[in-house]
């Protein structure tokens, strides 16, 4: 799922192109994207963007009036830009704008179609697609703190779920968290003040850094590859491969539909995390730390 680093490396590039543009026309390519009927997706044709938005992990293009577009990219949902009147992919294309220097296409791989555009009216009706986490950047210390223990997560949770802070996903909370030498499974309220200054600082440093990056390497073109998994991340998809700090070999846990990665030597203490699967296989085999792990390796 595109997450803040990648919504705003859109939004950048959506305003260069769109801002101050009206959309000439709107075409649908898979009813099932559009979930709102009121106003119908016909109403924004002729109408000019006037800015673009990030709202959590969607983007909000405001119209004349007070009117709306959410477009909500879910797991598999991503934005080309292509030449004016681009035809709308057979397999996997949703929906087309047409402004008067481009098309915009939304696109969504895999046969699950998650992704969605709503169109609504006034800045209430938007609200109401805000999840009400903290902006990360809009944040001071104390701030960050007091929504870290409103309730005791732990912090893989607590980084990754919208209602407390905004935009912020799988990828990039391995890296945060890596970054903060913090471990995913540590529970809110048992930080200390250090940590939580520590998680702080590294929550705003790491996801600043991943702006720039992919700003510089994209440059003036639309970016086309947006993926939760880059070379340049320290845990992220690096399951096996060495940590770059410390050269340990990246952990994995994988629990329902996600899993988190962390270097055990870096955030744990060397302690391994137990995989709820495989300790409920292995049970008392299964190995504490790395030394054991390396140990059973040997033998």
């Amino acid at each position: 799922m595109p997450e803040l680093p990648d919504v705003e490396l859109y939004r950048r590039a959506l305003t260069a192109r769109v801002s101050g543009q009206p959309i000439e026309a709107v075409r649908v390519g898979n009813p099932f994207v559009v979930r709102t009927y009121d106003p119908p997706i016909a109403a924004i044709a002729g109408r000019t963007v006037r800015g673009i938005r990030r709202l959590g992990k969607r983007l909000v293009f405001g119209l004349d009036g007070t009117l709306f577009i959410v477009v909500h990219l879910m797991i598999a949902g991503r934005l080309r830009w292509r030449d004016r009147g681009a035809a709308i992919p057979g397999k996997i294309g949703l929906l087309a704008f047409d402004f008067p220097e481009g098309t915009l296409l939304l696109t969504e791989a895999g046969s699950k179609r998650q992704a969605a555009v709503h169109l609504v009216e006034g800045e209430a009706a938007l609200g109401a697609h805000d999840p009400g986490g903290l902006e990360i950047f809009d944040a001071d210390l104390a701030a960050f703190a007091a929504r870290l223990v409103v309730d005791n997560h732990t912090l893989k949770r607590a980084l990754t779920d919208p209602h407390i802070f905004s935009g912020i996903g799988n990828a990039y909370s391995d890296e945060i968290l890596h970054a903060a030498r913090l471990s995913p499974m540590k529970l809110t309220a048992s930080l200390t003040d250090e940590e939580k200054d520590r998680l702080f600082h590294a929550t705003r440093d790491t996801l600043q850094m991943w702006v720039e990056r992919l700003a510089r390497e994209s440059g003036e073109d639309f970016p086309e590859k947006v993926t939760a998994f880059r070379p340049e991340m320290a845990v992220h998809g690096k399951y096996g491969k060495p940590c770059p700090v410390c050269g340990e070999p990246v952990q994995r846990i994988v629990y329902a539909h996600n899993e988190a990665n962390y270097c055990a030597r870096c955030q744990t203490g060397g302690r391994l995390l137990s995989d709820r699967a495989l300790s409920r296989l292995l049970g008392r085999d299964w190995p504490k730390t790395l030394e054991e792990m390396e140990s059973r390796k040997r033998r």
